[in-house]
């Protein structure tokens, strides 16, 4: 299958090469990332934010990454940083997924570099005070416009999982999950999910 290209953005507008160079600069501890030609630098994330994170991550990844217990197929990758568009955009979501026929070499080698520049299928972004606001405005709107076709949003304190769809250009609420529910939540309905393992300490 041939790799899917995330759509062209009618702007070609380029970054500030002031905001280019800020980036570049952020301090390690520091996420930095560019949103509509805007740098945006957050605290590393706090520790609620980072166990459900990781536990999601093993489970998805473990399921549908390595295939233990369950079907394999995609690429699951923790905080990548990813290129959308000409300016370009540049997002760091906790987590995305790529169908492996259209990631089929993840890994890369010594000259590839250090970012990704298709558009996941998947998308997670786990909420917090700090950055609420990127994922639900700027971050959801990039997202849509370049096609990423599934989308997560976790709150680790509400323990909440909303999951959103792509119709079009627009969002779609599918399902909403709380507590600790056994659930089906698509892109990954194939295997039930525990969400009590994500609030455990």
């Amino acid at each position: 299958m041939a790799t899917r290209r995330p759509p062209k953005s009618e702007s070609t507008e380029r970054n500030d090469p002031s905001v280019e160079a800020a980036f570049q600069a952020a301090p390690t501890e520091m996420v930095a990332e560019i949103l509509d030609g805007e740098l945006h630098l957050s605290p590393r994330p706090a520790r609620p934010h980072t166990n459900v994170a990781s536990r999601l991550g093993m489970l998805i990844g473990s399921l549908f990454m390595l295939g233990k217990g369950g079907p394999g197929g995609w690429v699951i990758l923790y905080e990548p940083e990813i290129h959308f568009g000409p300016r370009p955009d540049k997002l760091v979501p906790d987590l995305a997924g790529w169908r492996r026929e259209r990631l089929p070499d993840a890994l890369g080698g010594d000259e590839a570099p250090a970012h990704y520049d298709i558009a996941p299928d998947w998308v997670c972004e786990v909420l917090s005070e700090r950055t609420r606001h990127m994922d639900k405005g700027p971050k959801l709107r990039i997202y849509a416009r370049e096609g990423v076709r599934h989308l997560w949003h976790v709150d680790p304190l509400a323990r909440t999982l909303d999951v959103f769809r792509l119709e079009g250009n627009h969002w779609i609420l599918v399902d909403a999950f709380a507590g600790e529910q056994r659930i089906r939540a698509e892109p990954f309905e194939a295997i039930e999910l525990e969400l009590a393992l994500l609030w455990a300490r």
